[in-house]
């Protein structure tokens, strides 16, 4: 007689908690992020393509992640002259994003030409409204004066900008200086799991309770030695 110990899959989070919740997908190989991506797929709703992806996959890391069923958050930062990071941004929003970063500290102008140009991109393409998300500070900086926080923001609103992307611990202030944005928050880690390079982490409950929309998490889930399990506890923990 022999026991049966297959164990039952985690059911599948709710769509209101998979849209909060977006995987990083950090690797430079388009087939891996792919696995990783259905892996998770379940509780996540929101898969992060930062500059590692895209230097390798371009374009189509973004079409491929939508065709799985993912909103995509390219996190490229722009930071460029108003009329390159325009362009550049045009180009993301015909492709099918859904959020795109562009770093506060190239001011408002620039923010606007990238608002604009991501907002050009996906009307021509027939696509719903991207989320411009403008960078504060990052959660690996915990020397920024205290100032810069402020600074930043005003000029997301004054950039037309739909989202900030900050730490936990910024999102008080974030929150009284600009309480319509979007508030995108990285550096995510649950409770006993390493911070590695987050200077500003936050768990996920600590970060949603706090006013966090949108949770972006890599390691925690992308390097645990079973990722769905990882992934799954996460969203359990958000319900």
């Amino acid at each position: 007689m022999t026991t049966d110990e297959t164990t039952e899959p985690a059911p599948e989070a709710p769509q209101a908690i998979r849209d909060r919740l977006a995987i990083a997908l950090d690797v430079d190989d388009i087939v891996e992020a792919r696995r990783l991506a259905k892996e998770v797929a379940p509780w996540f709703g929101v898969a992060k393509v930062g500059l590692e992806l895209f230097t390798a996959s371009g374009p189509a890391a973004v079409h491929q992640l939508v065709g799985l069923g993912f909103k995509v958050f390219l996190d490229l930062k722009l930071h460029d002259i108003p009329t390159t990071v325009g362009k550049a941004a045009r180009v993301a929003g015909s492709i099918g994003v859904s959020y795109l970063t562009i770093h506060a500290v190239g001011g408002a102008p620039m923010l606007r030409a990238g608002v604009e140009g991501l907002n050009e991109g996906a009307s021509r393409a027939g696509l719903p409204e991207p989320v411009s998300l403008a960078v504060t500070i990052l959660t690996s900086d915990d020397g920024a004066p205290p100032h810069i926080l402020g600074k930043r923001v005003q000029a997301a609103l004054e950039g037309g900008c739909s989202g900030l992307v900050c730490a936990a611990s910024d999102l008080q202030s974030a929150r009284e200086l600009a309480p319509r944005l979007v508030k995108v928050v990285p550096g995510i880690r649950p409770a006993g799991t390493a911070a590695h390079d987050q200077a500003r982490a936050a768990t996920p409950e600590s970060a949603l309770a706090a006013g966090a929309d949108l949770l972006v998490i890599g390691r925690a889930v992308t390097a645990a030695d079973d990722r769905a399990a990882a992934a799954a506890a996460i969203a359990a923990s958000l319900a």
